[in-house]
């Protein structure tokens, strides 16, 4: 069984802020469009294929999120599957949390 992170907020915020973490959404079209966290790539886990996650760059780490962080974890298992090892950080708290914690979401 593969490990997984769970990266925490001030982490998230902070890699976002200095470019060290590329953020990636695996929620679905009518949720990223309701709100999501600026500059994340959109992958939906529905279509979900590790051949188009961002490339890997060094001193940078992936981070993968969802609403509440269930289809994050699959999304790292098949990025693994995938021959992504580099895939193995979520924000399990998802956008919920981020939203909780009074943090701006982009729409559209």
């Amino acid at each position: 069984m593969a490990q997984f992170n769970d990266i925490p907020l001030y982490e998230l915020q902070q890699g976002l802020a200095d470019g060290a973490v590329t953020l990636v959404d695996v929620r679905e079209q009518d949720e990223w469009n309701g709100g999501h966290i600026k500059g994340a790539h959109f992958l939906p886990l529905s279509k979900f294929d590790p051949a188009k996650l961002p490339a890997a760059e060094p001193g940078k780490k992936i981070v993968i999120y969802c609403r509440s962080g269930r289809r994050s974890v699959s999304a790292m298992e098949q990025a693994q599957l995938g021959g992504r090892r580099d895939c193995d950080t979520h924000f399990g708290g998802g956008i919920l949390a981020w939203i909780n914690a009074g943090l701006e979401v982009e729409k559209g």
